[in-house]
């Protein structure tokens, strides 16, 4: 195959993994025969990137590939109620010689804390927060399957009900979306991956680009349908964007404004917030809250100005304490100054590990955040938490937060500087 086809063949989901990842030995050789540029590297590192297995354009071959070739240092993959991509993306990374992470994102309740009744980090729901769990070792990976795969078949429950709302909204139209039919297969649900709010807005964004071939016209239904006309900007994104964009960027509207309209709460497929935490210490991975702050502009147009945790964030970093968080993870890209400065104090105040991890889900996102230059501390972490997943897969004893280590290693600071070497921080 010719480079083209290579970067074509690392981007289908219809083939197996291990068809992408021969394709990727293939890109491999031509980047060592010096026939692809290799990027310069920078300070840039990444723990959150979505795939297929949750939501997203990139397989875990490509994700990684186009995270070496935006001249990432290290990536990490990070999907919904999933573990499906990580070993794929574990030998994509070796494939590459990039360092990476591996972890899972999922939705909690909070019942038996004082978040209960609460906006917490979730725009959709009260009560109910998304967590992280970073690091995960690599010899754990089916040991945290067997918990996801019960919440997956739950959430399927839910987002049959939710696809039966959104007919009750566009019936009008013409238009009928069938979960089995239009949503399922958008998704790598036969390969342990979920299927979210966003499989859903997009079964949806394909009818409604069927229904309206017309840009404007599909614009004004969208318009309709929200209940909220789009900025003139949104409007002009739209109407202007690249095909391979255009999609998605009607995704990220829906997201924004009418998710509202067709929620229904997740409930039995959410384990407890103390739960998750007791999960992460028994796989010996990192068990982080994943920090949104109040939002005003969405930098990614998904998310509605609306107010989060801010208001309350000294009680909820009391509330993460007393639930035995590892760590808070959070976005330079997505908050100010000054709302990182307060995060950051509380997580050295209350002893946890800060993490990055910028939400790449769509193609428009760059792999890069700019902003993480201003947090050197954050390239640290990251090497640290490659350190944790060397060290936790040879020994469960020797993660980064077991009983061993921090007696070992009381001080967190010099914890993670241990941890980073061994994560190969001198040699990257």
């Amino acid at each position: 195959m010719n480079t083209s086809e290579l970067l074509t063949t690392i981007s289908r989901t219809d083939i197996p993994a291990s068809e992408r990842l021969d394709a990727l030995r293939g890109l491999k050789r031509r980047i060592d025969a010096g026939e692809i540029a290799a990027p310069p590297r920078g300070i840039f590192v990444n723990n959150h990137i979505h795939t297929c297995y949750s939501f997203s354009p990139y397989t875990p071959t490509s994700a990684v590939f186009y995270a070496w070739k935006a001249g990432l240092r290290t990536a990490g993959i990070m999907d919904h109620d999933s573990v499906g991509g990580m070993r794929e993306f574990i030998e994509a990374g070796a494939i590459m010689d990039m360092p990476i992470t591996c972890g899972f994102e999922c939705r909690v309740n909070v019942d038996g804390t004082p978040l209960v009744g609460r906006r917490i980090n979730n725009p959709d729901q009260k009560s109910c927060a998304y967590l992280a769990m970073h690091g995960i070792p690599h010899t754990q990976i089916d040991a945290a399957e067997s918990v996801l795969c019960g919440l997956r078949e739950r959430r399927n429950e839910r987002n049959r009900k939710m696809v039966a709302k959104i007919n009750d909204l566009v019936a009008s139209a013409g238009i009928t979306l069938d979960f089995d039919r239009d949503v399922y297969p958008l998704s790598m649900a036969h390969e342990g991956g979920s299927v979210t709010e966003r499989h859903i807005c997009m079964g949806l964004t394909k009818k409604i680009t069927a229904a309206y071939p017309d840009r404007a016209a599909a614009c004004d239904f969208i318009d309709t349908l929200t209940g909220a006309p789009m900025s003139e900007k949104t409007r002009q994104k739209l109407l202007t964007a690249p095909d391979n964009f255009y999609e998605y960027d009607i995704l990220g509207v829906l997201k924004g404004h009418l998710v509202e309209k067709f929620y229904v709460d997740a409930t039995d497929e959410c384990m407890n917030i103390r739960e998750f935490t007791a999960l992460a210490k028994k796989l010996g991975a990192v068990s982080a809250y994943a920090y949104l702050g109040d939002v005003g502009e969405s930098p990614t147009g998904d998310k509605k100005a609306q107010k989060f945790e801010d208001d309350y964030l000294d009680e909820l970093f009391d509330t993460l304490a007393d639930c035995g968080f590892d760590a808070v993870t959070y976005m330079p890209s997505r908050n100010t100054k000054e709302q990182l400065e307060r995060v950051m104090s509380l997580c050295r105040a209350r002893g946890l590990y800060q993490i990055s991890g910028e939400d790449i889900n769509s193609p428009r996102q760059s792999f890069i955040c700019e902003a993480l230059a201003d947090y050197p501390n954050l390239f640290t972490a990251t090497y640290a938490l490659i350190g944790q997943e060397i060290a936790a897969t040879e020994n469960l004893d020797d993660a980064l937060f077991s009983d061993a280590a921090k007696a070992k290693y009381p001080d967190l600071d010099e914890r993670v500087a241990v941890y980073a070497k061994i994560g190969g921080i001198d040699k990257n």
